[in-house]
């Protein structure tokens, strides 16, 4: 595979796709090398568990400004260059953590590591933009086949190899493979013209302007984003929760565990067609009932393994229907500004997730697993308010 050169709306390539959703995998999983090694950390620190559960949040909160300064470059610049900068940035702090010596340290390198993961949220626009028409949907979909995979398959990886060479050699092993794909992307990526012209500063206030002109975009938003606080909830706890009666297990498990979600991930690229079929607001009403399902199942059948394993199977499914379902439909909102489009998307979206792995973190601290639970859920109730607030405004701006 060469460099090419491509055109908006007539085709990507199947090789520089799929070159790109390994590539999203391997970038979003340094965001949750740390949720199956939390107590290792804290061990090895000396932490508490409120303490060590700020790794996660300082990650996301990154994360999410990363999203709103990095990502709308891909409209202003190009996105090759963009990303390779993000790579090497990406390199220091995954090997900062690997050093770090005290809180200060970790959490400030999982700031930036959280900062420089966006690159995701770059090749997404491009595929959107670059694809064909009919295409469209399929093949955003196919990066956030990668994308979860790695959100999904980090933990997999990251509990085996905390279990074996312990926490900091996994982010050894993360800072090398970011940096192969920064071979790669040097290698392969195609130079294409940005869509905007002006100063950053301007690029910026597009973005508002943007979300005014069209305030569907806030509500695909929003109302994925207290989804998304709800599933990473259940992640930012599961550690503490294994390492308690009956199970008294450790990051292996807990890692083992992010192998079931990965069967919903795999069904990103299918879920696609389905959102062009029945539309974006039935596709996210049906993962938001099989979340509120799967948080059932983990507040009666939280002490056996089928309880666990069914309800992060569904758990994952439905988060996965959400997601695409608001992001693709977001971007298509305004096809030209899809970059920005997906910063309001995911700025949004990533705000949720830190703001609903603190809630389940407090809560776990007040009142354990029934705590996290109350956080799961309560986030699916943001979610279903979100809906409701959007329909009564909307009436009253009719009348």
């Amino acid at each position: 595979m060469t460099a090419i050169s491509l055109k908006p709306n007539q085709g990507i390539p199947t090789a520089l796709m799929w070159m790109l959703a390994v590539m999203a995998g391997i970038s979003v999983a340094n965001l949750y090398y740390c949720q199956p090694l939390l107590n290792m950390i804290r061990g090895d620190m000396g932490l508490t568990e409120f303490q060590v559960n700020l790794v996660p949040v300082f990650t996301q909160v990154g994360y999410a400004l990363g999203l709103l300064l990095i990502i709308p470059l891909g409209d202003m610049y190009n996105r090759r260059t963009t990303v390779l900068m993000s790579f090497c940035a990406l390199v220091v702090s995954l090997l900062s953590i690997s050093l770090a010596a005290n809180a200060w340290v970790l959490l400030g390198a999982s700031f930036m590591t959280g900062f420089c993961s966006v690159t995701p949220q770059v090749f997404m626009p491009f595929a959107s933009l670059y694809s064909r028409p009919e295409e469209k949907e399929r093949k955003v979909g196919v990066i956030l086949t990668g994308l979860l995979i790695g959100i999904l398959g980090s933990r997999v990886v990251s509990g085996y190899v905390g279990h074996l060479f312990g926490w900091r050699m996994m982010y050894v092993i993360a800072s090398v493979l970011i940096a192969l794909s920064a071979l790669a992307m040097f290698k392969w990526f195609p130079n294409v013209e940005p869509t905007y012209k002006g100063r950053f500063l301007s690029l910026m206030a597009s973005i508002r302007r943007l979300a005014v002109e069209r305030p569907r975009s806030l509500l695909y938003s929003i109302r994925a984003a207290f989804a998304f606080g709800s599933f990473l909830g259940l992640w930012g706890c599961l550690a503490f929760r294994m390492k308690e009666a009956p199970y008294f297990e450790g990051s292996d498990v807990v890692g083992l565990l992010g192998l079931c979600g990965m069967a919903g991930a795999l069904t990103a690229s299918n879920v696609g067609k389905y959102v062009a079929k029945y539309g974006p607001d039935r596709i996210n009403a049906f993962g938001l009932c099989l979340q509120l399902f799967a948080w059932g199942l983990f507040a009666v059948w939280d002490d056996s393994y089928v309880g666990l394993v069914l309800g992060i199977l569904i758990i994952d499914v439905g988060m996965q229907c959400i997601q695409l379902s608001n992001q693709s439909a977001t971007m298509k909102l305004c096809p030209e500004a899809s970059a920005r489009m997906n910063t309001i998307y995911m700025v949004t979206y990533f705000i949720g997730g830190s703001f609903g792995t603190f809630l389940a973190g407090t809560l776990w601290s007040l009142q354990g697993w029934n705590g996290t639970v109350a956080a799961g859920l309560l986030m699916i109730a943001g979610s279903i308010a979100s809906i409701v607030v959007y329909k009564i405004l909307r009436k009253l701006r009719r009348g």
